[in-house]
């Protein structure tokens, strides 16, 4: 892969890169738009990387189709797919990890402690393999760019990070990968919390700044739905996820995350 890069820099100049866990869908066709805008030559990696997941998390059970993903990055018009094994990426004697120890430690570093190691640990992997001008990520994940950001300032990879608006189902739904495990009732309620995001929208837009009022309401909408049960709710600052006191209009993100029965849910909006 390092060798192809090469060849396509020398080729097409500047290589855009979307780093995925596959199972391809319209947010990350997004992305790779986003990529082929800016750069002459577009690299897509997918890899379900398994030392992001925690014990009894959905590893095993993660939704592929390499076939249906391969298709989908050739009518993208995307350069080259790079698709590891994991004994490739992680060999039995692999023991070198990247930790963040402070914008990790908010939010869903709460509930899932080991989770941004391993996604730093393989997004450091995937900069040095793939040597991208820029990678382009999604606004739905919005503490993984955060921690990505600070490993790309900290540690100088040579990589810009662009970030893409999250695109959301017709229901209001952001589109994820994890989407597939929800079955029709299931999606129903899921479907509050966008709802309660684009309350909490609101409320700032008619000039209401206190975090407690915001956060109160959005719990408040999410409980409405028996399958849904609360994991945070927490208006933070975008760059740092630190938690704020009052809302700055632009700077602020609201970040919810949500069990839907069993399946665990990510979706934020700026406010």
């Amino acid at each position: 892969m390092q060798s192809a890069a090469i060849a396509l820099r020398s080729k097409g100049g500047r290589i855009g890169f979307v780093p995925t866990m596959g199972y391809l869908h319209e947010g990350h066709m997004s992305l790779i738009e986003a990529a082929r805008e800016k750069a002459g030559k577009v690299v897509v990696s997918i890899f379900v990387n398994p030392i992001q997941f925690g014990p009894n998390e959905d590893y095993e059970r993660y939704p592929h189709d390499f076939d249906k993903d391969r298709s989908a990055c050739e009518k993208a018009d995307v350069d080259c797919v790079f698709y590891p094994a994991g004994d490739e990426m992680y060999p039995r004697n692999f023991s070198t990890f990247i930790n963040e120890e402070t914008y990790s430690k908010r939010l869903c570093g709460i509930s899932r402690p080991n989770h941004f190691r391993g996604v730093l640990t393989v997004v450091g992997k995937l900069f040095n393999i793939v040597r991208p001008d820029f990678a382009v990520f999604g606004q739905k994940d919005a503490q993984q760019v955060a921690v990505i950001r600070k490993m790309v300032d900290d540690l100088h990879f040579p990589v810009e990070i662009i970030v893409v608006p999250t695109v959301r189902e017709e229901d209001g739904l952001a589109m994820s990968s994890r989407n597939h495990y929800l079955s029709r009732h299931q999606r129903e309620d899921a479907a509050v919390i966008s709802q309660a995001l684009f309350r909490a929208k609101e409320m700032v837009g008619s000039g209401i700044v206190n975090t407690d009022r915001v956060e109160a309401e959005v719990s408040n909408i999410l409980q409405t739905k028996r399958r849904v049960r609360v994991i945070y709710v927490s208006i933070v600052d975008l760059r740092t996820m630190e938690a704020r006191r009052e809302i700055v209009p632009g700077e602020s993100l609201l970040a919810v995350a949500a069990w839907v029965d069993e399946i665990r849910l990510i979706d934020n909006i700026l406010l």
